[in-house]
Parts: C-alpha cells; sequence; structure tokens
C-alpha cells in the first residue's frame, strides 16, 4: 500500500500485488488502534478495501489560505499520554457509557448528548445538527442551504462558511457539529438534495474539504456525513444500495476522502445497507477503506438509530451509537462480560473518541468558549446568498430592474412575504431575524416607487366561513385559546354544492396538536418518527410561528360531518382551524393577476418544500403554482420567476417568462440578497451544481426502479460513473438547464487556450484568458473539462465522455482581462482500477474544453497525459 498521504497513480503496468477483494492489512493486538478486524465477508462488488490515499489539494477552485491546523495524533503526545492514562482508569461500563448518548439534563436543543465521566473529569459531550447553521433551542446564524454554497464554485467562501459555524457551534454550547454533508446529489427526487453540494465528486470533494477546516479551525468537529451511498430519503433505513468498484471510488467516496485528508474528526455511518450488509456494520467501509487506506484518526458514530448489532457494529468500526445506548452500553457490557465482544474492541473505540476530544481541547470542562457574533455571521449569510444566486433565463432585459420596472412592482406568491430561511428537518435553524422578500424589495425601491403584493398561492388557509361551503353552526375565525386543564370541543356539518379539492390546516401553539376528524376520519395523525418530527422548513409552521400541519381531501357535493377537540394539557394551547377550496384558490389567482397587470413588473416567487425524510414524488412546483405563473405571465411578460426550492424542478411556463432567479434556500439574509441581485447590486454569482432536467422522464434515475427507489428492497446504481452531468452527456440526453449553468448582467469571452504538463507529466495547466465584453462588474465561473484516455478505452474501462477538472471563479470589471490558470491534478485525470485496487492514470492525448458550463464549452484544446 502506498504511503499514507502521497498519490497512488500510474500508467497501465504489472498489476499491484493486493487483488481485487483481498483483506485490509493484518489487524492490530486487541486494545490498539485497527483491533478487531477481520477480512471481508465475501467478496464485495465495490472492492472497497484497497482505495489507496491520496491527499488533493482543490483542483482550479479558488485556493483559500491554510487554516491553522488542529494538533492530531503524532503532534500532540502529551494528549495521547493523557489518552491513555483515562482509559487506564475506566471502568468496562464507563468506557461503554461513552459509545452512546444519552439526556442531556441541561436540554439544549441539539440533537445528541454523552455524558462524561464526572469522578474523572470528562466532560459531557453535545452533538448539534447543521448543515446551514447550529440546530439548537437558541437563535443562530441561519445561512443559506449548502447547495447554495455550492452553486458559487468558491472553495476559499466554503471555509468561511464554515467558520461562522465553528463558532457559533462552540458559542452556543456545542462540542460536534453533525455535518457537513457530502452525499452525491444522484437523484432529483432526494429530499435533502438543498443540505448537500453537488452532482460532481471533483467540486463536492473540494467545498467539503475545506468547509472542514473551517469548522474544526474554530475548535467545532466536523462529522461528514452520511457514508456511504445515502442518497435518498425514500426507504433509507432499509434499502440495500449496490454501486461496483469504480462507481463508488469515482462517484461517491471522493468527498469523504478529501474530509478525511482535511482532518474531519468525525464520520457518522449511514442508515442504509452497502452491498447487503448495513453501513454501520460494514467493515469494509469503516475499516478497510476509511482508516485502512485513508488513515482515518477519528471516530465514527451512527446515523441516528442506525445501529442494528452490538458486535458485529462496533468490531466492523463503528465507534458509537446514536442517539441512545439500544446496542451499546449495558448491552455492549453484557457482551464483553459474557465474552461474546473483545474489550480490546471497546477499548479501540473509547480511545478514538477521547483522541480526538483531547486534540480539541474537549477532555476539560473549563475549556474556553467563544461569544456569538450575530453582525459577523448576517454578513457572511447574505455574501453567500449573492455569490450562489443563480440567473437561468434573462430575456428581454427583464433583470436587472432598472427605470420603470424598478418603481412599478407587483410581488406575487408567498415566499415573497414570508421568509424561506431553510429546509425543513434537522437542517431547520432558527435565525434571530429575518426580513421578508416583499420588505427587502419595498426598501431597495425606495419611497417613489409602488411595490404591491398579492398571495397568489395560499400556505395557511382561510377562515372557514371564507370558502365556498356552509358550515353550521359557524367555527371561530380567529384564534382560539385552551387554559391549562381544560378541553375545548366542536362539532358541525361542512355543506359543499360541487365536487372540489380542499385543503385543511390547523395551526397550534402551547400544547398538543388539536385532533380534528373528517367524516370520522382523522384529518391530521400522528406520523411516526422524522415525518412527525421534520415537517418540512416552510409549510410546517405559520407566519406567526405556530406549528402547522396540512391535509388535502377531495371531497364530494354533499354534507361533511367536522369534529374538532382540543386538550390545554399542562400549559395551555393556542389554534386556529383554517381551509381552502376551489373557491378562495380563484379570488387569489384573480387577485394575483390583477396585481400583475396593473404593475410594470412583476416578481413572482415559487416554493417547493423539501425536508429530511421525505422525498419529493414529482419535479413539478407543488400545488397550484404552474396555473398561477401560466396566469401570471399570461397578464405581464415582464414577470420574473424567483424560485426558493431545493433541487431542480420542471419548468412547463418558461417561455412566458421574462426571467428565472433559482435562490434556493437562501437563509436569513434572503430578502436583502434577492433584492440585491434583482437590481443588479450584486450580479447573479451562481452555477449549477445539479443538471435541471426537462421532465420527470428525462434523468439519470428515471424509467427504472431498479435505480430509484429500488425494487424488492435492492437499488442498483448501474448508470456507474456516468452520475449527474456525465449521464446526460453519454445518453446524449438535452437538460433543461446543464451543469454549471449561470448567467450575468455583463458578458465574458474566452481566448487562447494552452494545455501543458504538470511537473512529472502526470497533471495539466490549463491557460486561457476570460475577458469581461460588457459594461457592468460580473462574476464568471470558468469551467475545464476533460475527455477520455485512449490508452483506458484500448483496456475497455468505460470512461465518462468528459468530466469537471477544474474551474476558477471569476470577478471581472468591464473590459478587464485576465489570463487565468487552472491545474488539474492527476487523480482528477486517474480511474479506479478494481484489478489493480488502485488508481490508474489515464494517459494518451486527452482533449480538454473551456467554457461556462457542461453544454457550454467554448474552447479546444488536446494534451498528452503521461509519458
Amino acid at each position: 500500500m502506498p504511503a499514507l498521504g502521497r498519490a497512488a497513480v500510474s500508467a497501465p503496468g504489472p498489476a499491484a500485488p493486493r487483488p481485487f477483494g483481498a483483506p485490509a492489512p493484518a489487524p492490530a493486538p486487541a486494545g490498539e488502534p485497527g483491533a478487531g478486524r477481520r477480512p471481508s465477508r465475501r467478496r464485495l462488488l465495490f472492492a472497497l478495501a484497497g482505495v489507496a490515499a491520496l491527499t488533493v489539494a482543490p483542483a482550479g477552485g479558488t485556493r483559500a489560505a491554510a487554516a491553522t491546523p488542529v494538533p492530531r495524533g503524532p503532534e500532540a503526545p502529551d494528549a495521547a499520554s493523557r489518552v491513555d492514562a483515562l482509559l487506564a482508569r475506566l471502568t468496562l461500563d464507563e468506557k461503554t457509557a461513552l459509545l452512546h448518548g444519552g439526556a442531556d439534563p441541561d436540554g439544549l436543543g441539539q440533537a445528541g448528548h454523552v455524558p462524561g465521566v464526572p469522578r474523572l473529569g470528562v466532560p459531557a459531550l453535545r452533538l448539534a445538527d447543521g448543515p446551514a447553521g447550529v440546530r439548537v433551542r437558541k437563535a443562530a446564524t441561519a445561512l443559506p442551504a449548502p447547495v447554495m454554497l455550492a452553486a458559487a464554485f468558491d472553495p476559499g467562501l466554503a471555509r468561511a462558511y464554515g467558520r461562522v459555524i465553528g463558532r457559533e457551534g462552540r458559542a452556543l454550547g456545542q462540542d460536534v457539529l453533525l455535518s457537513p454533508m457530502v452525499n452525491l446529489i444522484r437523484t432529483p427526487y432526494a429530499g435533502r438534495n438543498f443540505e448537500t453540494f453537488s452532482e460532481d465528486p471533483l467540486l463536492s470533494a473540494d467545498l467539503v474539504a475545506e468547509e472542514v477546516r473551517g469548522i474544526q479551525a474554530e475548535g467545532l468537529i466536523a462529522t461528514v456525513k452520511h457514508l456511504a451511498l445515502n442518497n435518498q430519503e425514500r426507504d433509507r433505513t432499509t434499502v440495500d444500495v449496490r454501486a461496483d468498484a469504480r462507481t463508488l471510488h469515482e462517484t461517491e467516496l471522493r468527498g469523504f476522502e478529501a474530509a478525511v485528508a482535511a482532518g474531519a474528526g468525525a464520520v457518522m455511518a449511514a442508515y442504509n445497507k452497502v452491498d447487503g450488509v448495513h453501513a454501520t456494520e460494514s467493515r469494509a467501509l469503516l475499516t478497510d477503506v476509511l482508516r485502512g487506506r485513508w488513515g482515518f484518526e477519528g471516530w465514527v458514530m451512527s446515523d441516528w438509530d442506525a445501529v442494528h448489532s452490538t458486535g458485529p457494529a462496533l468490531t466492523a468500526g463503528c465507534d458509537m451509537e446514536m442517539p441512545a445506548g439500544v446496542h451499546y452500553g449495558a448491552a455492549l457490557s453484557r457482551a464483553v462480560r459474557d465474552g461474546l465482544v473483545d474489550e480490546g474492541a471497546v477499548d479501540t473505540a473509547v480511545r478514538r473518541i477521547l483522541s480526538v476530544r483531547a486534540r480539541f481541547g474537549l477532555l476539560d470542562a473549563s475549556a474556553a468558549r467563544p461569544v456569538r457574533d450575530p453582525a459577523a455571521g448576517a454578513r457572511l449569510a447574505y455574501r453567500v446568498a449573492t455569490a450562489g444566486a443563480t440567473l437561468l433565463r434573462n430575456e428581454r432585459g427583464t433583470l436587472p430592474l432598472t427605470g420603470p420596472a424598478a418603481r412599478s412592482i407587483a410581488v406575487v406568491g408567498p415566499t415573497g412575504a414570508v421568509p424561506f430561511v431553510s429546509g425543513g428537518g434537522s437542517a431547520h435553524v432558527v435565525p434571530d431575524a429575518a426580513v421578508s422578500p416583499l420588505d427587502a424589495l419595498r426598501a431597495r425601491a425606495g419611497a417613489g416607487a409602488t411595490v404591491t403584493y398579492a398571495l397568489g398561492e395560499d400556505l395557511y388557509g382561510k377562515p372557514l366561513p371564507a370558502t365556498g361551503a356552509r358550515l353550521e353552526p359557524a367555527f371561530p375565525s380567529g384564534d382560539i385559546g385552551v387554559a391549562a386543564g381544560a378541553t375545548w370541543s366542536y362539532e358541525g356539518n361542512l355543506t359543499t354544492t360541487a365536487d372540489d379539492d380542499w385543503s385543511f390546516f390547523v395551526h397550534y401553539g402551547g400544547g398538543r396538536r388539536p385532533t380534528v376528524t373528517l367524516d370520522g376520519a382523522e384529518l391530521f395523525p400522528v406520523r411516526e418518527g422524522v415525518a412527525e418530527y421534520f415537517a418540512g422548513g416552510l409549510v410546517a409552521r405559520s407566519a406567526d410561528g405556530l406549528d402547522l400541519r396540512r391535509a388535502d381531501r377531495r371531497l364530494t357535493a354533499g354534507t361533511h360531518r367536522i369534529t374538532v377537540t382540543a386538550h390545554g394539557d399542562a400549559v395551555g394551547l393556542r389554534f386556529r382551524l383554517r381551509a381552502a377550496d376551489g373557491t378562495t384558490r380563484a379570488a387569489d389567482l384573480a387577485e394575483a393577476v390583477a396585481t400583475a397587470r396593473a404593475a410594470h413588473s412583476v416578481v413572482l416567487f415559487a416554493y417547493e418544500d423539501a425536508t429530511e425524510g421525505r422525498d419529493r414524488t414529482r419535479l413539478a412546483l407543488p400545488g397550484g403554482q404552474e396555473s398561477l405563473i401560466a396566469a401570471v405571465t399570461a397578464a405581464n411578460p415582464r414577470t420574473t420567476v424567483v424560485l426558493n426550492t431545493s433541487s431542480a424542478v420542471t419548468m412547463p411556463w418558461l417561455d412566458a417568462t421574462g426571467a428565472v432567479l433559482q435562490m434556493y434556500y437562501p437563509g436569513q439574509e434572503g430578502g436583502p440578497a434577492t433584492a440585491a441581485v434583482l437590481f443588479g447590486d450584486a450580479d447573479p454569482g451562481g452555477r449549477l451544481t445539479q443538471t435541471f432536467p426537462r421532465s420527470d422522464d428525462a434523468h439519470p434515475t428515471a424509467g427504472d426502479p431498479r435505480r430509484y427507489p429500488g425494487q424488492d428492497g435492492v437499488e442498483e446504481y448501474d448508470e456507474g460513473v456516468h452520475v449527474g452531468h456525465r449521464w446526460y452527456d453519454a445518453q446524449d440526453v438535452a437538460p433543461l438547464f446543464p451543469f454549471g449553468h449561470g448567467l450575468s448582467y455583463t458578458t465574458f469571452a474566452y481566448e487562447d487556450l494552452r494545455v501543458v504538463p504538470a511537473a512529472g507529466g502526470a497533471g495539466l495547466h490549463v491557460t486561457f484568458t476570460v475577458a469581461n465584453t460588457g459594461t457592468r462588474a460580473g462574476v464568471e465561473v470558468a469551467q475545464v473539462y476533460a475527455g477520455p484516455s485512449p490508452d483506458l478505452a484500448a483496456l475497455g474501462v468505460d470512461q465518462p465522455r468528459r468530466i469537471l477538472a477544474g474551474y476558477r471563479r471569476l470577478e471581472l470589471a468591464p473590459g478587464e482581462r485576465r489570463r487565468v490558470t487552472v491545474p488539474v491534478a492527476a487523480r482528477t485525470l486517474s480511474s479506479w482500477d478494481p484489478a489493480r485496487d488502485g488508481w490508474v492514470l489515464g494517459t494518451g492525448r486527452r482533449e480538454i474544453r473551456v467554457g461556462s458550463s457542461s453544454r457550454a464549452l467554448l474552447l479546444r484544446a488536446e494534451a498528452r497525459v503521461g509519458a
């Protein structure tokens, strides 16, 4: 095995000494790191045992200044001695208690808590959700979603993003951040696409490495997740994911390896199975690759409730069970005493955890904590939101808003008036404050402008008397208060005159949710697990902060029985019942059309509310938004659609719009940032990190249930290395918008491409000129793509038609020309060879293309790679 930290790439030649599927090096003695290993259970499809360690600098991205590294391993001998001394004094029960979570007596609202060992002065450990800020009970800086950060194509900005989170996590009493997420965007349906970075392995690897460095530079332990292949929420706890060796190493694993090289303190094992084995029990993943090949020195924790065994999980390399000790803790102590698990495996796991804590100064209860700096967090949130704002379309000079367009504006859509800060689930962060886009647009437009508003699409419902039905007896229109210990009830008849689609909403705060039945069936039943806890980032909460649940029903003409029972319990309850039907929707649509027609320009906000625990079922905007956009654009073609969506959406309405601006989930400063981009105070600096398909039938996971969501419990990644934009190229499928796409308010020209070998001939240096040919300052993301190796093709290696090989984010003044050199690493030009159990350099003459997206490649050259 090559020395850790050195490149392991070579031209085709004699096979490496370790064959495909061979086990990792011999296990260390019990009680030492690596103890408890055993040969793989069977010849795994992906040959995980042999990935070579390779440290790669961000290829082609903005190179950030190196952060001061946190001491690790051999650099901190005193810490190692202290860990050894602690381990020697811990009892078996104390050791196993450090390997699982428990209740937090202080209740800070974080995701996990590991009690300490008071008699030895070991403090508790607190673990908070991310990834777009610190999710605790107190307010924190709500940053834009990671997918919006990624759209900036700026590793330096990712480090700054991480530093804000790191400081806030420490200030808010936390020690570990359960982030960043680096799983690739594989299917546009995945509910957590907004929490991760990209469909591209290189871009994801660059960004996760820099974010980890930023987080940990502030003393907070980063946990990269979810190892591995957790690319969907549907059936995530049971699905068995199958991917071959090349697919894993060249796509999904690259980001995890980069995070390890950046010094990540912890890794989270995924819910799903990988090649028939639960990820938390995969020795191939957690021991052979993560530790044996990549040299990981931190600890592995499970995703919440993802451990299914005691001995197999622990000895495979899963050190910590979260959030409680069902299989570890007392069960683990019994297994050791009964001779079923070697205590040396326990010692190994405890040593890993204590060593990371020592590295970060978290073995002392008196460890200093910084003070929050909300102003600095807000500045960074605004910077990321403008840098990641992605202009997809801009026809007829619709944007930026200037002249008459800036003085008469109609704002339409619920997320125009209610800030859509973050997605749902563990990523949801409650900010100190957030200004709505409507308020920000009014402030930016100034006193001489007219900015009107229409709801368009109702998220929260109307009082029941406002619908097109009769309800007897009348239901209160305002809020209903139920005192502590009291009960409030209602029974009535809802009489409808026509068949119609209805939506019912219950808003509540204080005590438990009221019970509402329609024709004897519960409208808002308690859902299991995360489906109840993670209900969404937008529609799970009303505009005034009450919890919100929605139920859609088709009602036939006639009379329907409604009952409501509300209990005040110990704290009292405030609630209201609302509804929407064809009558209210028609009124909302008519108001939006009239408002749009009366204004010079329209900014229509559209949304899609994604959350952990739930995948999307289609790519269209939810509800009646497509009809709303069609009606508004027909009334006023000078309409800009602002998308607050997690991932790709289909756009049958696209050609009728003037402009489309993708703002994702833009964080607490999303309102001001959106206004700045619309008015041209900031150039839209983002580019797509995921391909937008034209339809539900034209993307990499469409048409075959084996690919998504899986068939008979098994999901096949049979697209292989052709992930994301590579699939569209391989299949000759035209996307709606390609990977890397994004427009500026100025224009750019590319000239004079030169490609020369790097020192040693393994990598390349790609040099070209980019010129701002317009009259405004602007942002361009120059992208370098490499074609396949003819030498590997001759050996029958399946290669993408082209891969992203590097990039550079540029800010250019009007008329400015800049000569740019983008390095392309040998690793990027290599393919994984299962037979050699390592990377093989793709030699020969390779095509190099440069341009502004994967489908807008303006310059071409050829270069020889290797001897």
